[in-house]
């Protein structure tokens, strides 16, 4: 990195200290301990000297800044921020030929999932199936010969299952196929997928990286060569590189990512023991509960349990709406991760394109609203939700 790099301390390993450090230089000619964002598009070059910087849809110092320290976080070698989720998922599936087979989780975010069937699919000829990947058995099943890729996100959207990364890297390395894991619900605090064996892991930068519902952003992680040199290769021919601000933005939200994460993870867990008792609420999904058919696998390949709770709520959509529309301190929009608490309703809003019949196998009712829960104190949070609970008992008062 241009300037004086901080030096190498080999006692770091808290992730917090990572967070803050990685990735980071004393800017030479001011002496600032913060990087400067660097809006050049271009940058000088001579044809008989070594340069690290061209033009910037191939790199810059601001992004380069960022990527050091996700790569740091994740335990990887490598990092290539994108310009969005998508475009993180967009230079994965190129590695994959036409007449190849990949293997995802039938439950991914909805995003991913279209990509894969309308663009991977029908535009490139890519082979699909999307199955139970918690069933390690179905899964060599659907192996074919020509399988390259299974793409998996854990815990799942909206409904919070958790797959077995470690079985799923196993059989994928007895079979030669690349392991892609979406860590966005986790980042890399809770659960670095590298570490269990995963090839690459995606990040939605938008969501917990970030922080502060104020970028898009993504990136890809891994420390295999080969993989990375095909991905930044693709990446820098499709264009969907980020800017300087917003990696700005991004190098700034995870300073505080840690502290972020634990304080939600904290709160999740104290709503998602409050709304498992609470006689409007007919399941409470949370892997930090021991009801939770994950739980003991969350516990023993993440360091936490999520800032997301899932609920289905006794009754039908309406009162599910009426839920919804009760709450005050949570704000009433799709995407999760921010310092501020999200509510959405899934059969309403990411999910209304899903078949009925498709979205019930999933385990995604018309009462299921998800809760992304932010910084704000467990009191304020849970007295907002009990509020909006009785709201449901004065509609059913109302009609009878």
């Amino acid at each position: 990195m241009e300037g004086k790099d901080k030096p190498h301390c080999p006692f770091i390993k808290g992730e917090s200290t990572k967070a803050v450090h990685a990735g980071q230089y004393v800017d030479p000619s001011t002496g600032a301990v913060i990087p400067p964002i660097y809006t050049s598009s271009t940058f000088e070059v001579f044809a008989d000297q070594p340069y690290k910087y061209i033009y910037g849809r191939f790199g810059g110092p601001t992004r380069t800044v960022l990527e050091d320290a996700i790569a740091a976080l994740e335990g990887g070698k490598f990092c290539i921020a994108t310009s969005s989720g998508m475009g993180a998922v967009s230079i994965i599936c190129h590695l994959i030929k036409p007449g190849e087979h990949i293997i995802g989780n039938d439950d991914l975010y909805g995003g991913t999932s279209v990509y894969l069937k309308e663009i991977a699919v029908v535009k490139e000829g890519i082979q699909l199936d999307c199955i139970d990947l918690r069933d390690l058995k179905a899964f060599e099943a659907a192996i074919k010969p020509n399988t390259k890729m299974v793409f998996c996100e854990t815990p799942t959207n909206p409904t919070l299952r958790v797959l077995d990364l470690v079985g799923i890297a196993k059989i994928c390395k007895e079979k030669k196929i690349i392991m892609v894991v979406d860590n966005t619900f986790c980042s890399p605090i809770m659960q670095k997928p590298l570490e269990l064996g995963a090839d690459i892991v995606m990040h939605s930068c938008t969501k917990y990286i970030g922080g502060h519902s104020d970028l898009i952003m993504g990136v890809v992680v891994t420390s295999n060569d080969e993989l990375h040199k095909q991905m930044k290769a693709v990446s820098n021919l499709l264009g969907c590189c980020p800017g300087p601000f917003d990696c700005y933005l991004a190098s700034r939200g995870l300073k505080t990512l840690p502290l972020r994460v634990h304080r939600s993870c904290e709160t999740a867990m104290k709503l998602a023991e409050v709304l498992a008792k609470h006689p409007k609420v007919d399941v409470c999904i949370y892997p930090g509960l021991t009801s939770h058919p994950g739980h003991e696998l969350m516990k023993a390949q993440a360091k936490g349990f999520g800032g997301i709770i899932t609920m289905n709520i006794k009754g039908d959509t309406a009162k599910a709406n009426l839920f919804y529309k009760s709450l005050s301190l949570f704000g009433h929009a799709v995407s999760l991760g921010g310092v501020e608490s999200l509510v959405s309703i899934p059969a309403m809003i990411t999910h209304k394109g899903v078949p009925a019949d498709v979205r019930a196998k999933l385990g995604i009712l018309e009462g299921t609203v998800r809760l992304s829960i932010g910084i704000e104190d467990f009191e304020d949070l849970r007295d907002d939700l009990l509020h909006a609970l009785d709201a449901i008992q004065d509609l059913t008062f109302s009609l009878t």
